[in-house]
Order: structure tokens, then sequence, then C-alpha cells
């Protein structure tokens, strides 16, 4: 990439990071309130590992008895300090509002108990509402833009120098983490805690994406024309034609493709049966729709 062409990304980006940072920020600090909330009523004191530093946090707490933030923080900072030495400059800029303010939210919330008395001995329930709060939490700082540090820039780094995805070293380094409660704590908290960290995966992008109130159907059909006709005159929709090419069969063929509400979906669908059983389709969520009609 030419220097120029990095000049003007890097201008881009710069004007989407300043792009209603108020409120992004706003967000940010909404979603660390929530995953401090959710890690001290209800992971801290049933010992669950969320994975990330909050869960080498719990593991080392019970070894050493210093305080989770503490933990966090000086966690952070090492991993700060590392980012800036093997990552680019620009990826520690984005680490480091997350790595500094989450511990200190975690701290200002670690006696909340206290306030709420909420009763969090039930370790199922625990697992569910401990994953959605710090799942919705997390959701939040991901859409404003920022990350709350700890093990993303482990994520990074592995990524970088192993040549895996991140989807992978997440994988890998949350898993390790969270496998590594079964010893300190045993099986049925590393039950607990494989739990939360799917509700919190699950959470945070229903949160980044939203809910689905559309969908896309891909359609290969021989009645190209009485398809569109369907979806013209009956559900008042427009359709897209690509031109592509069997893998196998190496032909020529069409693929309409058209985006329409959920409440649509019955009627297209079975509406495609009836004009062409042997038509092949697929459908998939359509979480954000621009422009069209």
């Amino acid at each position: 990439m030419s220097l120029i062409s990095k000049r003007k990304y890097r201008k881009l980006l710069n004007k989407i990071n300043h792009k209603s940072l108020p409120l992004r920020f706003m967000s940010f600090l909404a979603g660390c309130f929530l995953i401090s909330i959710s890690y001290n009523i209800f992971l801290v004191e049933n010992k669950i590992v969320p994975g990330g530093v909050g869960g080498i946090a719990i593991i080392l707490n019970s070894i050493f008895t210093i305080e989770n933030w503490k933990i966090i923080l000086i966690s952070n900072i090492i991993l700060l300090t590392i980012s800036y030495f093997t990552l680019e400059k620009e990826q520690t800029k984005a680490s480091i509002i997350g790595s500094l303010l989450l511990p200190v939210f975690i701290y200002l919330t670690q006696n909340i108990n206290v306030w709420l008395e909420i009763d969090a001995t039930e370790k199922v329930l625990s697992a569910v509402f401990g994953g959605v709060i710090y799942g919705f939490g997390a959701g939040l700082v991901f859409k404003a833009g920022f990350t709350t540090g700890g093990t993303d820039i482990i994520n990074q780094i592995i990524s970088k120098y192993a040549k895996i995805s991140i989807g992978n070293s997440m994988l890998l380094s949350d898993g390790l983490i969270v496998l590594s409660s079964a010893i300190f704590f045993g099986p049925m908290n590393l039950l607990y805690s494989i739990i939360v960290l799917y509700i919190i995966s699950l959470m945070s992008d229903k949160v980044i994406l939203g809910i689905s109130d559309n969908k896309a159907f891909y359609i290969i059909t021989e009645k190209e024309e009485e398809v569109k006709d369907y979806i013209f005159t009956n559900l008042g929709h427009s359709v897209t034609i690509f031109n592509a090419k069997g893998g196998f069969k190496k032909e020529k063929e069409n693929v309409l493709l058209c985006v329409l509400p959920t409440r649509d979906y019955y009627k297209l669908k079975e509406g495609i049966h009836e004009i062409d059983k042997e038509a092949f389709f697929v459908v998939t969520d359509a979480y954000e729709v621009f422009g069209g009609e």
C-alpha cells in the first residue's frame, strides 16, 4: 500500500474514531459499569472464571489473596507495555482507556453487595445472570469502538506471531484460562465458567449486531421470472440479480438476492416452494439494512 493511501485511510479512521465520541464514551462507561457489577456480584463470589484477565484475577486471588482489581490493573499495565513493543502504536492506544478504567470500576463496585443485598449463592442463576449482564456490558464497550484491554492484547499478539485468526487466538487464551479453573475450583466450576463464557459471547454479539429484523434470501431457480414477479407483485420488495457459475457443472446461472422484513419470511419461503419445488435458496439474518427502497 502506498504512503498516500496509508495517510488517506488513517485520516478516514481518525474521522470514524472521533464521530459521536461523547455518546460513544458514555456507552463505554456504561459497559464498564455493567461488567464490573456482574464481575463482583455474580462471578467473584462464586469463583466462576469468565476468561480474560478478570478470570486470571479470580484464580490468583484464591492463591495470594491480592484484590482482584489490583491484579487486573497490574496485568493490564504489563500487557500494554508488551503491546507497545510488539504491536502497532495505534492498537496500543485503543486499549489504554479500557485497560485502566475497567479495574477502577471493579474497585468502586467491589462492595456493591452491601448496598444491593443480592443473594448470589445459587450458582446456576449466577452463571446465567452474570453472563447476560457481563455480555451486555462487553457489547456496549465493543459497539462504542473501545476494548477493555487485557487478553484482547494477548489475542492480537498470538494472532500476529502465530499466524492464526483472532477467533482462534481467543479460543486458545480464554480456553486455557477457563480450563485452569477446574484445577483450582473443581470440575463443576469449570462447567459454570463455560456457561458464562458462552452467554457472554452470545449477548455481546446481540448488542453489537442487534436482533435481526430482516432476512436475506439467496435464490437459484429455473423459474426466475415467476419468482421475481411473485416478490414484486405480492411482497412489494425488489430483487438484485448476480451472475454466478456452478462450481461442479461450470454452468452459468443467476442468483436472486432479496432482503425483506422477518414478518414476510414465511410468505417468500413458501412462495418459492410453490413456484419451483427444485429451487435452491439460502436464508441469512440481515442485521442492518440501509438505502434501497
